[in-house]
């Protein structure tokens, strides 16, 4: 008998090409030459500011920053923080501090003084624009409870204990403050400066300098910043954009925040390098006002994370809206609960919708789906490997590269990861080894057609007895019990098994649920070893500032309960 060859085991590793080369080239001179081809497109289009300038009218605004920020002293590769939600003066900041080489620090909004004085510091920021308030953050009033030495200071001159390297403030309120320029004083400021001076700065820079630093949001300790360049950064939101097939005649609106990867590379930088309309509908996120944006400006695409996209179907006036210019746009952030997916695509016109994957230190996407890809392969994984760059899944323990189908790390390679950690060699070198893979933490699998599925975080993995459990999976489960509403799962130590499992639990309100009731619940449905042993009710979670859960607080919280600290 003639014994049959084997299929061959395919790894889980590919890598991705493109018709279209990579931009080797600055923001700055990308942005001028876009301005070039399209200088009466609308560009950017803020409601709340009532703001609708063409790229012509952007540059000129541009450049007037840039010009006002040299004024003030600022250099090539010093560090500009900013610190405010959605507007026009963030944009202006953004593509200003990338044509004169400063490297631009993002701040959360909802950062509160001991994050501020740890980013300021951590990066060695010089100078720090500002919101003078937002919701319920008086921002002048935590800058001066950091720095009192503000009062009695000069403009640009300030000199602080708690923050030693930053010298300049400028507020973006129309009045004036002790120790601190308007926004109109740095606009008044650029008469000093000729367009010459900062075309000559322009003319200086590598599309490899670092142009950004963005802190990861901290789930398992002090923030890093991921420092990105003009290469990184303005790559990544060409190509997200060329996946949804993006061109001059494209407007965008952008309720995600301007801080994060999502809005200012994925939002701005995909707009600015296709010739696209930037639409801000707010400072931040409100249904009502995205919305109208839509419906207002006839957007033709849309991002937002799924949270967002719930809250706009579920609003009362949601058919009152007009939103059939629509045709595509992302969800990203988290997994899209399918039937969410759905609405998105018959009610709101988002044919194309599609899912994005990845972190701020690969700037930040790895992977995508496709337009044309199923429903279920954009809820169920987040797509292939964008192009120009590589994907693969390994065995956490050795490193090796595991076969299709098999749970793993997922590693990224290419164009997008990030120069280092600012001023963190060890952070960095935990992060990416030594042939250029950046370890992303996620567990994931590959299938035969190269789309990736998340199924947790290595850290939040869970041995128990010797088996690998791992929590999204239980937590998926229990989703399903009707009493349900959240749920996270984390491991805590135990004597016997190393480690043991604990859910906490939020009910819906619709019925008194036991521990009991849910191990019943899980008894046959689930493996023994996967059914929690202990559970605990609770009305909310320990959060970072930017919505993460935190598990190594839920730990420690359920360790010092438990009595299980030895």
């Amino acid at each position: 008998m003639v014994s049959q060859p084997h299929a061959p085991i395919l790894p889980s590793y590919t890598s991705s090409t493109a018709d279209k080369p990579l931009l080797g080239m600055t923001i700055g001179d990308k942005f001028d030459e876009i301005v070039a081809q399209y200088p009466d497109n609308d560009a950017l289009i803020v409601l709340h500011q009532d703001i609708h300038w063409t790229y012509k009218q952007l540059q000129e605004e541009v450049n007037r920053v840039a010009r006002g920020l040299l004024a003030l002293g600022v250099q090539a590769g010093d560090r500009v923080a900013i610190w405010a939600p959605n507007c026009s003066e963030w944009t202006l900041t953004q593509f200003a501090t990338a044509k004169i080489g400063a490297i631009l620090v993002n701040i959360n909004p909802a950062y509160r003084t001991h994050e501020l004085e740890y980013a300021l510091n951590q990066s060695g920021a010089r100078f720090l624009i500002t919101a003078d308030s937002f919701k319920s953050s008086d921002y002048r009033g935590m800058l001066v409870e950091l720095a009192p030495e503000l009062k009695a200071s000069a403009e640009g001159k300030l000199k602080s204990q708690k923050l030693p390297e930053l010298e300049g403030v400028i507020n973006l309120s129309s009045e004036k403050y002790d120790g601190m320029w308007r926004w109109q004083d740095l606009l008044d400021h650029a008469n000093q400066i000729s367009q010459t001076d900062v075309d000559d700065l322009q003319a200086t820079l590598q599309f490899d300098d670092p142009i950004n630093i963005q802190y990861t949001s901290g789930t398992t300790g002090f923030p890093k910043g991921a420092t990105l360049s003009h290469h990184n950064i303005l790559n990544n939101g060409f190509f997200v954009a060329e996946s949804m097939g993006f061109t001059s005649e494209d407007r965008l609106v952008i309720p995600v925040p301007l801080y994060h990867c999502f809005g200012m590379v994925m939002g701005n930088l995909g707009c600015v390098t296709h010739g696209a309309a930037m639409i801000y509908p707010g400072e931040g996120f409100d249904p009502e006002s995205v919305l109208k944006a839509v419906h207002s400006q006839r957007a033709t695409a849309l991002y937002g994370v799924p949270t967002m996209f719930i809250a706009e179907l579920d609003h009362p006036d949601f058919s009152s809206f007009d939103l059939s210019s629509l045709r595509t746009g992302i969800m990203a952030g988290s997994i899209c609960p399918a039937e969410v997916m759905k609405q998105v695509i018959d009610k709101m016109n988002m044919k194309g919708v599609q899912i994005a994957y990845g972190m701020t230190e690969t700037s930040p996407v790895s992977t995508q789906t496709g337009a044309d890809d199923s429903i279920d392969k954009r809820v169920s994984t987040v797509g292939r490997t964008q192009p120009h760059l590589e994907s693969k899944i390994v065995d956490p323990g050795s490193g090796g590269i595991l076969p299709r189908g098999e749970i793993g790390e997922l590693c990224t390679r290419g164009y997008s990861v990030m120069l280092k950690y600012w001023s963190n060699e060890k952070a960095t070198e935990e992060a990416i080894d030594e042939a250029g893979w950046m370890h992303t933490g996620d567990l994931a699998t590959m299938d035969d057609e190269g789309y990736v599925q998340i199924v947790g975080r290595i850290k939040d993995m869970v041995i128990r007895g010797g088996e690998n459990v791992y929590p999204k999976e239980i937590e998926e489960f229990l989703y399903t019990h009707p009493g349900v509403s959240e749920v996270q799962v984390t491991g805590v130590p135990d004597k016997k098994y190393g480690e043991e499992l604990i859910a906490w639990v939020k009910l819906n309100g619709k019925q008194d649920v036991t521990d009991e009731e849910l191990r019943e619940f899980c008894k046959g449905k689930i493996t023994h070893f996967k059914i929690p042993r202990y559970f605990k009710f609770v009305d909310e979670f320990p959060m970072t500032v930017t919505g993460k859960i935190q598990k190594f607080k839920m730990r420690e919280i359920s360790i010092e309960e438990l009595g299980l600290e030895k």
